[in-house]
């Protein structure tokens, strides 16, 4: 919409002369109109006053505090990791999936040798312990941010857990979120994973982050609990008990809005929600071309919970949480148990084991390589094979083993595939333990290649989280960037396309199970590309597969040409709701 003009300068004069309106920036514009634009994560409505996180512990005023007996403050401050440590692992253990692997890094993470000694060198120096603390995390953030990448998001990690320490030493009580008394939106900078991770959806009904990123923990964890989310919206100057509606589709954050708007919305969203409900599968759209809709797992305890829902099986079992928070390798009978468990959960389903995928934001203390220059872009992934063949032979090893146990034959697929010799070696190794073969579209060269890749492997799967990140040479953990790391990407969705019309041409399956597949509309363009399936946290298999069944082929092929001819991420998804109907 233009903004209204007046007269000429020229024909007006005198005191009453009005100059010309100048169109007002669109963020500007936004904020004064009560609305705030983001990137979508969630989809859905959700209306609630505001709250915020308790405010953070002081780590200036601690800097200034006198040290002690260095042995004595050192002590200090192993007690303290000791129990913050405890309560990260105990809410870890409470969780499962997603949720637990971010709360174990967490507790990896508050224990790190590095960071320890750098605590011990600054006591010694005649720091107490608190100080010490705040001092060694700022060096490592300071090293983290110079990193960038996926590095850079462990810094709000990083600094989470420094208040936590703090307030331990200091004995306050332990910073985070209060469970409100009433339905609320909860608004902040950014979220910490400790907090995220034990949200109630009953009482936070929905989320928006001035930062962070569609791939960020607040956004991954907050599609696993099925609650509205926008990132990267200007909502820090909002105040608490603001009456405030998240938009999650939209990427909208409304402030006072119009009540029987309000009303409309959230019946229509009430609906939605009781139609998908109601869907039961098979995943297919209404003229009756089958989709595949799976469930991302982690372990044993998701896998039940997903084998109970309407998911057809497993398009992304993350291996990691086997090697999370270790310090040596799991034996390959203690990997073979894990697997096992996930496998026996969806009794003959298909299940899609993904090989250990450490590296960069997931660092594995017996295999990555320390302080990389950029992490993102280095030894990670199936990378880590060529230092450490022992490691995906062992792994492979494990899951062939859990497959005769459990009577099987799992499919598997290699993380961060950049050539087709990669692709072609990783294949014999699976093939000679008698498992399925496959490989991830998670960088630009291997979705060029994917007619290639296919000459080797039986599937591909494409993860959405990295392809575009690596497609727009853009931190996917930037809230700068978000919009360039928006899977709604035009040069993303091209790269999707290229990918499965590979698949198409040889008869080969190509699934998404990156974090796009959850998207209800997205997830119509997908299969309009032609991907064969669909993988997605358990919150979201429902509303995806209702999305899906509600159109027909036709109905997504023109939604998936006009996001792909659109300029931009809002054009695209504006044009596909267009062509869907919606």
């Amino acid at each position: 919409m233009t903004e209204p003009t007046t007269s000429s300068p020229s024909t007006t004069t005198g005191a009453s002369a009005v100059p010309p309106a100048v169109p007002l920036p669109g963020s500007l514009r936004d904020v004064l109109s009560g609305r705030r634009t983001g990137t979508p994560v969630v989809g859905g409505i959700a209306f609630g006053p505001v709250i915020r996180p308790a405010p953070p512990v002081d780590l200036a005023g601690v800097l200034t505090l006198p040290g002690g007996e260095p042995e004595h403050e050192i002590a200090r401050y192993a007690a303290a990791v000791d129990a913050v440590s405890a309560r990260l692992r105990a809410r870890a253990e409470a969780a499962s999936g997603v949720v637990a692997e971010v709360l174990v890094a967490q507790v990896g993470l508050v224990g790190d040798k590095g960071l320890r000694k750098a605590v011990e060198k600054a006591v010694r120096g005649g720091a107490s312990a608190e100080a010490a603390t705040v001092t060694a995390v700022d060096q490592f953030a300071a090293m983290l941010e110079k990193l960038g990448g996926l590095m850079a998001e462990r810094v709000t990690d990083l600094r989470d857990l420094c208040g936590r320490l703090v307030a331990e030493l200091r004995g306050l009580p332990e910073p985070g979120i209060t469970i409100p008394p009433e339905p609320s939106v909860l608004l902040a900078p950014d979220l910490a994973p400790a907090d995220t991770a034990t949200l109630d959806p009953t009482r936070v009904v929905a989320l928006a982050t001035s930062l962070g990123g569609p791939t960020s923990h607040t956004a991954i964890i907050a599609r696993q609990l099925g609650i509205p989310c926008v990132v990267a919206v200007p909502v820090d100057d909002i105040p608490v008990g603001t009456q405030v509606l998240v938009n999650g589709t939209a990427g909208e954050v409304l402030l006072h809005p119009d009540p029987q708007e309000v009303e409309r919305l959230v019946t229509a969203d009430r609906s939605e929600r009781a139609a998908a409900e109601a869907w039961r599968g098979p995943g297919q759209t209404a003229d009756g071309r089958r989709v595949a809709i799976y469930a991302n797992v982690q372990d044993g305890p998701t896998a039940r919970l997903a084998a109970a829902e309407p998911s057809e099986g497993v398009g992304l079992f993350r291996s990691e949480l086997a090697f999370l928070g270790r310090d040596t390798e799991p034996s390959v009978e203690e990997q073979a148990r894990l697997y096992a468990d996930v496998l026996d959960a969806f009794g003959g389903r298909r299940v899609v084991i993904r090989t250990l995928d450490a590296g960069s934001d997931k660092p594995m203390k017996f295999a990555t390589l320390p302080n990389e220059e950029n992490p993102a872009l280095g030894v990670r992934g199936l990378r880590l094979a060529s230092r450490n063949p022992g490691l995906l032979s062992r792994q492979l090893d494990a899951i062939a083993q859990a497959a005769a146990e459990t009577s099987t034959t799992p499919w598997v697929m290699a993380p961060m595939v950049a050539t087709v010799s990669e692709a072609e070696a990783f294949a014999a190794l699976c093939r000679t333990r008698s498992l399925v073969p496959g490989v991830m579209i998670e960088i630009p060269s291997a979705a060029l290649l994917a007619h290639r890749l296919l000459e080797h492997v039986d599937f591909l799967s494409i993860g959405t989280n990295d392809l575009s990140q690596y497609t727009m040479a853009a931190d996917r953990l930037s809230a700068d960037l978000a919009s360039l790391t928006d899977t709604w990407q035009p040069a993303v969705l091209h790269l999707v396309a290229i990918t499965a019309a590979a698949g198409r041409a040889v008869g080969k399956p190509v699934g998404v199970c990156g974090e796009a597949a959850a998207d209800p509309l997205l997830a119509c363009v997908l299969v309009g590309l032609g991907v064969t399936s669909l993988s997605m946290a358990v919150s979201a298999l429902r509303r995806v597969g209702t999305s899906i069944g509600s159109v027909s082929v036709a109905q997504c092929e023109q939604a998936a040409e006009v996001a792909l001819a659109a300029p931009d991420p809002a054009a695209a998804r504006a044009a596909a709701a267009e062509a869907l109907g919606r």
